[in-house]
């Protein structure tokens, strides 16, 4: 029997027995976790240098090399945000609507765990404890399959995880984490119809749609973010430019931060030099079309490459539209219905934009960096949903949870 199914089975048999527990007993369960973490902070950042030095000789990026990095205060804030779980609601059990039928019944439809969820992911340590968190607060087990760049990190956190849970009501086999490396393991998760109820993958594109499109068990579409911002003719100066270096360079490697800048031709031939200063002086290199080249021609030439790639990097595609139209119509195109953001003082160009893009969150004058389950008041989330069916947007507690109808009947039969 492989790794994967044999943790998988262990954690269906956990699963069985995690919808019996209380809130507070799981709330008890994350704050115990988040314990251990702080104190076995030194033996976590141990095992994370094992796996930032080979990063450093596999030429890993920068910015892909702190997306893995942990320190002291980044493991304090990942247990900070399972202390935050256990402050939340608990979604389950909730009575979602009670009706009754002519002939007597009684119907209650109320939220329920999922059963087992599947997260495979790649170099970040910290959604090896969120979705644990995520998934044990709302009853779920859970099945992690982090990338080999974290490896040493997500073992070592696991192990701290599964101590905890052995001081607590919850069966420390309902968090398993997948230790083969290897591709298989992910070939093999994805077809375990009957061990793991959905999949949530959480990755760069290529890692998304392998699952997509091979997975026979059920897939939460997540994560991958070409995301863009709209300067408008009728845009504020100083507001643009804050809405779009923040969008940009708060933190580039993460699936919300924007990677193409599309400015109305009116507007950038008065301001995209300064626009453009501005982006140098946070060390963004910008790469433009013909008509950006023209204005500032410091940028280098983008190429038809540039407008679907999702950068994760200091990188930004620039191009100059005729309006708001033409900005709708690239959206369109090269957009993956994630964030997007107009930058306009015309409400009605406002308004068509928020109509019209599709995405899970569209912004108007401000940073698509507030696609995130934190600043939505969620907690901490498991994953940004790109797709329409059972949750789109920051998937917090309620979007683990599917729904069951409870019936009570007194003899009832049908004819």
């Amino acid at each position: 029997m492989s790794e994967v199914v044999q943790k998988s089975k262990l954690a269906k048999v956990a699963a069985g027995s995690m919808g019996t527990l209380t809130t507070q007993q799981k709330n008890e369960a994350l704050l115990l976790m988040a314990d251990a973490l702080v104190t076995e902070t030194a033996a976590i950042i141990a095992a994370n240098a094992k796996d930032l030095q080979r990063g450093r000789e596999l030429g890993t990026s920068a910015s892909l090399l702190d997306r893995l990095m942990l320190n002291k205060s980044r493991i304090a804030a990942i247990a900070e945000g399972l202390r935050q779980i256990a402050e939340l609601p608990d979604p389950v059990g909730d009575t979602l609507e009670t009706f009754d039928r002519p002939n007597g019944l009684r119907i209650h439809k109320i939220r329920v765990p999922l059963g087992v969820i599947g997260i495979i992911y790649e170099a970040r340590p910290n959604v090896t404890v969120d979705a644990a968190g995520l998934c044990l607060k709302t009853g779920n087990a859970v099945v992690l399959r982090g990338g080999s760049a974290a490896l040493h990190s997500n073992e070592k956190i696991v192990e701290v995880l599964h101590g905890a849970l052995e001081r607590s009501a919850i069966p420390a086999n309902a968090l398993q984490l997948i230790l083969n490396a290897d591709r298989s393991s992910v070939d093999e998760m994805l077809k375990l119809n009957g061990l793991i109820d959905v999949l949530i993958p959480r990755g760069g594109h290529s890692l998304i749609q392998n699952v997509v499109n091979n997975a026979s068990v059920p897939v939460i579409e997540t994560g991958a973010g070409v995301c863009h911002t709209f300067i408008d003719e009728s845009a504020d100066l100083a507001m643009a430019i804050r809405i779009a270096i923040n969008a940009k360079a708060q933190r580039p490697s993460v699936c919300n931060s924007m990677e193409t800048l599309l400015v109305h031709e009116a507007f950038a031939a008065k301001h995209l030099s300064a626009v453009a200063e501005a982006f140098r002086g946070a060390n963004v290199e910008l790469r433009g079309d013909s008509e950006a080249l023209a204005l500032v021609p410091s940028m280098n030439e983008a190429v038809d490459s540039d407008w679907g790639t999702e950068y994760g990097d200091y990188i930004l595609a620039v191009k100059v539209v005729s309006g708001l139209d033409e900005a709708l119509e690239h959206i369109r195109t090269y957009g993956t219905m994630h964030s997007e953001c107009i930058v306009t003082e015309n409400a009605a160009n406002a308004e068509r934009f928020l109509q019209e893009v599709d995405a899970a969150a569209v912004y108007h004058n401000a940073s698509t960096r507030f696609t995130d389950g934190f600043e939505f008041g969620f907690g901490a989330e498991i994953g940004i949903s790109t797709q329409k069916l059972h949750a789109r947007g920051p998937m917090g507690l309620p979007a683990l949870t599917s729904t069951k109808y409870r019936v009570y009947g007194s003899g009832q039969i049908r004819e």
